[in-house]
């Protein structure tokens, strides 16, 4: 991957995973523009980046044309992370999370079509799979769809297949298993499980498990994330045009086990308050049993090695956490 010299859009580049992919194209030689309007990003995710001389924030909504066109203008390639996450809240604010995930991913396709661009790599979710007993996932095992947030995903690659064979897009779609790691926000009633698990355990709070913990994820270290990202941005492998791809580590483990394993973390780095407690409360709408991904297919066409598994993810992320406070 080659990347000096080239000018990418990282939409939502102030979110989690957009940050963390930025960090990553500028270490790389890559001129890199932000285009986030900061409902969900934050700017202490990009703060380190401001002075340098490749990086350039557009503070912009992606739901406004016109802030797409001005974002694209001159770029090469784009990665769209742009989004409103999680399921509870799309329950909640259906109109918002279609505004944000499906007429401003409209809005980027169109802006990128217009500008001439050719590769759109985007953001999809593994709830696509919807209620699929199908174990592990397989790109064509989707099930019915469980919420708002999946249906402008499923529709998100719908639009990307449609781009792709009308108007000869090189779209890529990642869909993402439950990512964790640094920059991920801890706070509100939206925050992913594992960020929230360990600020719980920091600070002697407490830890609410929606059911009895024994539902399974194929939790997914961000660099490996960013790594997809990064591999389809720069394939040359005309067979991931028009296609989606699932992004994890082929890994399933329950929240039981992943309480227990970040308490033992903390424990180890003297970082465990022993007032934390774990309550069990109802089955969260929306939610699914078990996700664990087959990713054979984004081994052989993206080329997706060398992944961090879960245990090594954690161990980073903790370690950070000391460095950090």
């Amino acid at each position: 991957m080659n990347f000096e010299g080239r000018k990418i859009l990282v939409t939502g580049g102030a979110g989690f995973i957009g940050s963390n992919i930025v960090e990553e194209l500028l270490a790389q030689g890559a001129a890199v523009r932000v285009l986030d309007n900061f409902a969900t990003g934050f700017r202490h995710n990009i703060e380190e980046f401001l002075a340098n001389p490749l990086f350039e924030l557009i503070e912009g909504d992606i739901c406004n044309f016109e802030d797409c066109l001005k974002a694209v203008e001159g770029i090469d390639a784009i990665t769209h992370q742009a989004a409103l996450g999680s399921v509870p809240r799309s329950i909640e604010f259906p109109e918002l999370t279609h505004a944000t995930n499906a007429t401003g991913f409209l809005n980027m396709l169109r802006a990128a079509k217009e500008k001439g661009i050719k590769r759109f790599v985007y953001a999809s979710s593994s709830s696509v799979y919807g209620d699929s007993t199908v174990s592990p996932k397989t790109i064509g095992s989707e099930g019915n769809l469980l919420s708002p947030y999946a249906v402008t995903k499923h529709l998100n690659e719908e639009y990307a297949k449609v781009y792709a064979r009308l108007h000869g897009l090189e779209t890529i779609g990642m869909r993402y298993f439950n990512v964790f790691g640094p920059k991920q926000n801890p706070n509100g009633v939206y925050a992913a499980a594992i960020p929230k698990f360990i600020d719980a355990m920091r600070k002697g709070g407490e830890i609410v498990i929606n059911g009895d913990g024994e539902q399974s994820r194929d939790f997914t270290y961000v660099k490996n994330a960013v790594k997809a990202n990064l591999l389809a941005l720069s394939t040359e492998n005309q067979e991931a045009y028009g296609r989606v791809f699932n992004i994890a580590c082929g890994d399933s483990y329950t929240l039981n086990y992943i309480i227990k394993e970040i308490k033992g973390g903390l424990s180890e780095r003297g970082l465990y308050n022993a007032r934390s407690v774990v309550k069990h409360g109802p089955d969260r709408p929306g939610d699914i049993r078990s996700s664990l991904a087959d990713i054979e297919l984004t081994k052989i066409v993206l080329e997706y090695q060398n992944l961090i598994k879960f245990h090594e993810g954690v161990n980073h992320l903790l370690s950070q956490l000391i460095v950090h406070q």
